[in-house]
């Protein structure tokens, strides 16, 4: 069953089209790969799906309802958090502070006072455990490597307890050793039931995590299949031949 579907939808800057009436779905449990060229469309495809922009037309259902306009918080209200290709934390707040933060509406307010509720605490403690930087809580989020602030982004997300994560390049940047805990992680909160839709280029990690593969080129979707089917299919190997 499709958790999330996107339908004919397309966003258009000026006389680019950068979205291009494209339709593809995302299977409910599933970790489905989106990838393509720069320039693509991916990340607007993103845009669209997270509430950061509005569509031109087209529709976007997410469980069911459609979400075409809702803007990011109601977005994220139903349950589906997002990462960014360049994190976004906040760097004069310890990763503990940015988790409270990112989890709990009205925790900014609670931080300025220097308190953190003990629910936000034990919830963000386990989070930071899971993903094996609890060492790093007190630890001012600007000190952290690329890769463990990557890692931060994602237990942020977590924070919100999504069903359906938007992930944008969790490999870009990140050494191997960091990359091997990051793909394991992701694996196993596939495995208690949260869905992955992935943006990425590496297509080691591509073909690794993903049991469907969505190809975009010039702002449309040439393909949706398995990863044995798309990795042989020509019109992909033209769109990144083509773009080389």
């Amino acid at each position: 069953m499709a958790l999330l579907e996107l339908t004919q939808v397309t966003k258009r800057y000026g006389g680019i089209v950068a979205v291009d009436e494209a339709t593809f779905s995302v299977e409910d449990g599933s970790i489905t790969a989106l990838i393509g060229p720069n320039g693509a469309g991916k990340t607007t495809a993103f845009d669209t799906i997270s509430g950061v922009i509005e569509t031109d037309s087209g529709s976007i259902h997410y469980s069911g309802r459609e979400i075409t306009k809702l803007r990011p918080y109601a977005v994220t209200s139903l349950g589906i958090g997002r990462t960014f290709q360049v994190t976004r934390e906040l760097g004069d707040m310890t990763v503990l502070e940015n988790l409270a933060v990112s989890g709990v509406p009205n925790s900014v307010s609670s931080l300025v006072g220097g308190r953190i509720s003990s629910d936000e605490y034990a919830r963000a403690m386990e989070i930071l455990d899971f993903l094996g930087i609890q060492k790093l809580a007190d630890e001012f989020s600007k000190n952290l490597s690329y890769g463990q602030r990557k890692l931060l982004e994602l237990a942020s997300v977590l924070m919100t307890d999504p069903k359906l994560i938007l992930l944008d390049e969790p490999a870009g940047g990140v050494n191997p050793a960091l990359l091997e805990r990051i793909l394991d992680r992701i694996q196993a909160i596939n495995a208690n039931g949260t869905t992955f839709l992935i943006v990425e280029h590496n297509m080691d990690v591509v073909m690794r995590l993903s049991e469907s593969i969505v190809v975009m080129a010039h702002g449309r979707v040439l393909i949706q299949d398995t990863p044995e089917v798309v990795r042989n299919d020509k019109r992909v190997l033209e769109a990144y031949l083509g773009e080389a």
